[in-house]
This record gives C-alpha cells, sequence and structure tokens, in this order.
C-alpha cells in the first residue's frame, strides 16, 4: 500500500503543468464606452465622440479612433458627458453622520462601525470614486472601513484615511464637553498628543497601523465643545514635527486650521494641505502659492450647520459669520492662483450630496472647469496617486462617471449622476442600454 501511495505521488509530481492552474485566472472582461462628450480635465477641454477602451480594472486606450476589440461589451454613452470618477479630499464616512459628536457615546466602536456602513455606499453612487477621509473619533474605525471595501466585503469608493485625529488635550476634533472625572476609552482619544516628541509618536503609531496621511489639528474648530476656532493650538514646532515625522514613512499631512496665524504655521512647517482655511489672510493665501500648499475649502457645509435641526447652540455660535468670511476668501486663493482641491466636510452635510458644493465653487470664482478639475487631477495630486486616479487615462485605474447634460454648461448636473463605474465594474447605469457583441 505504502509502495502504491509513492508510485502516485512520484508520478503526480512529475506532470506538466496543471490546466487547472492557467483556467483559475480568468482572462480580464473587455469593456467599451462610447463617450458623447469627454471632458478631458488633464488640457481643460471638452472633446466629442471619444473611445474608452477597459480591460478588467484598467483603462487601455482613449482616443477617437480606438479599435474596438473583438467581443467587448460596448456601453452607450454617447448621449452623456463622461467624466473621471470624482474624488473628495475631506470626508469623515467612518463616522457617524451626527451634529452632535457626544452621540459616538451612545455607541459602541462595533455599532458605530456598522452605522457608518451606507455612507461609504451613498458616496459612491454619487459619482465619488475615490476620497481622502481625514479623520474618525474612534481611531481606526476608517481602517477598517478602507480594507473592507478594498476586499470587497463593503460597497464603497476607494478610500485614503488617516486613523484618528492628532490634536492637543481638549482641542479641535478631541471628544469634549464631558465631565473631567469621565474616562474615555483608549479609541477616543488615541491621537492625543502635546509636545512635538508626542506628536511624533502618534505619527509612528498611526503609519504603523495603516494610515496614508496624518491629519492634525492646528486651531481651534467649529464643530468642538469649548473651541474657538479663533485660538491657536499645535505649536510650529508641534506642526514641524508632525510634517517631518510623517515624511520619514512617506505620508503627507493634512492640517485642519481656521485661524489665521494657525494656517501660515501650518504652511510654513510644510503641510500638504490646510482644510478649511477660512481666515486665511493675504499673507497667508501669497505663502501658500510660494510653498505649493493645496487649500481644501468646504464652502458648502455652512448651509448644513445652519439648517440643520440638531445642530448645537455652541456650534451655532462658532459658525456665526465665519461661513461667508471663509467664500469671500476662497474667491480671494482662486484669482491668486493657489492651488485648490475639492473637499466638502462630508458627515457635517449628509453624505451623498457631496456634489452640491461645484455650484458654490462656480459662484464663488472658479469656471465650471476649475471646479471639476479640483475634484479629480488636482484631488489625486493632493492625495499623491496621480498615476492611479484623476483622468481617463490609458494605464489608470476605470473609474469614470457619466451624466446627462453638460457640467460646463450648468455643473449643477454633476448633483445627479447617472452612471458610476469604479475599477471597471459598473455600480449605478440609469437608462443605459449595454450591447455585449462590439
Amino acid at each position: 500500500m505504502r509502495k502504491t501511495y509513492l508510485f502516485l505521488l512520484v508520478n503526480w509530481l512529475l506532470l506538466p503543468e496543471p490546466t487547472w492552474a492557467q483556467q483559475s485566472v480568468a482572462e480580464p472582461t473587455v469593456s467599451v464606452i462610447r463617450a458623447g462628450k469627454f471632458i478631458d480635465v488633464l488640457a481643460g477641454r471638452t472633446l466629442v465622440n471619444q473611445i474608452i477602451v477597459i480591460r478588467g480594472k484598467t483603462i487601455e486606450a482613449v482616443g477617437p479612433e480606438v479599435k474596438i476589440p473583438p467581443g467587448a461589451q460596448i456601453i452607450d454613452l454617447s448621449g452623456m458627458t463622461v467624466l473621471p470618477g470624482l474624488i473628495d479630499c475631506h470626508t469623515h464616512l467612518a463616522d457617524l453622520a451626527s451634529a452632535e459628536p457626544l452621540d459616538v457615546l451612545k455607541r459602541s466602536a462595533v455599532e458605530a462601525a456598522y452605522a457608518a456602513i451606507p455612507n461609504a455606499r451613498v458616496t459612491l453612487l454619487a459619482g465619488f470614486t475615490s476620497v481622502r477621509d481625514v479623520g474618525v473619533y474612534r481611531a481606526l474605525n476608517d481602517v477598517a472601513m478602507r480594507d473592507a471595501i478594498a476586499q470587497g466585503i463593503i460597497m464603497g469608493p476607494r478610500m485614503y484615511v488617516a486613523g484618528a485625529y492628532v490634536t492637543i488635550s481638549e482641542g479641535a476634533g478631541a471628544m469634549t464637553g464631558l465631565s473631567p472625572d469621565i474616562q474615555l476609552p483608549q479609541d477616543l482619544q488615541f491621537g492625543i498628543a502635546n509636545s512635538p516628541a508626542e506628536v511624533r509618536q502618534k505619527v509612528r503609531e498611526l503609519a504603523h497601523r495603516g494610515a496614508d496621511h496624518i491629519k492634525i489639528l492646528t486651531t481651534g474648530a467649529v464643530l468642538t465643545h469649548g473651541s474657538n476656532p479663533k485660538s491657536i493650538e499645535f505649536t510650529p514646532e508641534e506642526i514641524r514635527a508632525a510634517v517631518e515625522e510623517a515624511a520619514n514613512f512617506g505620508l503627507h499631512v493634512a492640517a485642519h486650521a481656521h485661524a489665521t496665524e494657525g494656517i501660515k504655521n501650518a504652511i510654513r512647517a510644510g503641510v500638504a494641505s490646510v482644510e478649511h482655511a477660512t481666515l486665511i489672510d493675504d499673507e497667508g493665501i501669497a505663502l501658500a502659492k510660494q510653498h505649493g500648499t493645496y487649500l481644501d475649502m468646504d464652502i458648502y457645509d455652512d448651509e448644513c450647520i445652519q439648517s440643520a435641526k440638531d445642530t448645537p447652540p455652541d456650534f451655532l455660535q462658532h459658525d456665526r459669520e465665519l461661513g461667508e468670511i471663509q467664500r469671500r476668501n476662497f474667491t480671494k486663493a482662486v484669482r491668486a492662483g493657489v492651488k485648490m482641491a475639492f473637499g466638502t466636510d462630508a458627515g457635517v452635510c449628509p453624505h451623498g450630496i457631496n456634489a452640491r458644493q461645484f455650484a458654490f465653487m462656480v459662484k464663488y470664482g472658479m469656471t465650471p472647469m476649475q471646479a471639476i478639475q479640483a475634484a479629480t487631477v488636482n484631488a489625486a495630486d493632493l492625495i499623491g496617486h496621480s498615476e492611479l486616479i484623476g483622468s481617463i487615462s490609458a494605464h489608470k485605474s476605470a473609474d469614470i462617471i457619466a451624466v446627462k447634460g453638460d457640467p460646463i454648461d450648468d455643473v449643477r448636473v454633476l448633483e445627479h449622476v447617472s452612471f458610476v463605474m469604479k475599477e471597471g465594474k459598473i455600480y449605478k447605469q440609469e437608462n443605459l442600454s449595454l450591447d455585449d457583441k462590439g
């Protein structure tokens, strides 16, 4: 019996390469999009009658005379405007969508994670195929959501995450407003740091635990109890420590900053972007342009803060008059030629309505093309993955959306996306015909 077993084993080992190994790797599917109008965000122009060939997850070729491979699935978007999947550089998908941060304490970490799952789905279906998520109250919930999406466990956009807020004790983004004798669990105070050394420690921990970037809060906040948006919190030395330590791990830093001097401290320290930039002055605008710092100004969410029924009174007080000042400063920054990215602070407003900000960006100084570029090519550059996302180009991920109408004529059409593809997979298609015979 033993000899028979050894004979069979030796013969099996001597067999040629098994055919099942070859068959287990299926040929990638090939799709072809016929685009009636096509927004070339790299060149800042609209083209017509373009062919986009997609093989598997990747764009293979783009152009008016590209040859259609035999047997390709044809997706007819000839009556629509086709553009790259949109990118929001300031979201909070992995947090509860509530105007009151203390609501986080009403749920366990697991409950909060499950409750946040719909945020990812509605964001993707709104045409945002990638997001830069910039902090959660319960540390690392965003890392888990990112990975669940990447593994196909839940539906959502590609996520680049911060892991936690890095902030001072009782600072912006901290869980404040509690009695001092209440001890918070570790995941609700994960990012607290009160010196350059502690900042470096937090950056190292976040890098080790899978953060894609670092989010620091250099000034007070609108949506934090006991905070003052005009206050300076992190010192210049602490900000520089964050930037230097993040660079050691190949990470960029996004800095929350409302106050004028806090904005300039962050820019001088070398952050990749200033979030909100509400009270930026002329010197700050000049510094941002000089340093190549992106401004990520959420100029729509004031509408939601003021109109939400459950916005706490102290948050309304913090926000009073800041919205219009921020919008005026947005106009100044656009006119000065500062690099601008699209960021909404989604979670302050309901998830899935991110595109409403486009109309405000146009109202306050951008052309529709500039606003679209802020949410595509500029956003990809800020995130650091222009090789993968941000435009419809050969070798990039097949992240493609389509809308009825022309957003260059009326940017509000981006609020109603009819077609969404991420990594070559269709997630949304309204009244479209698919022809399997290319």
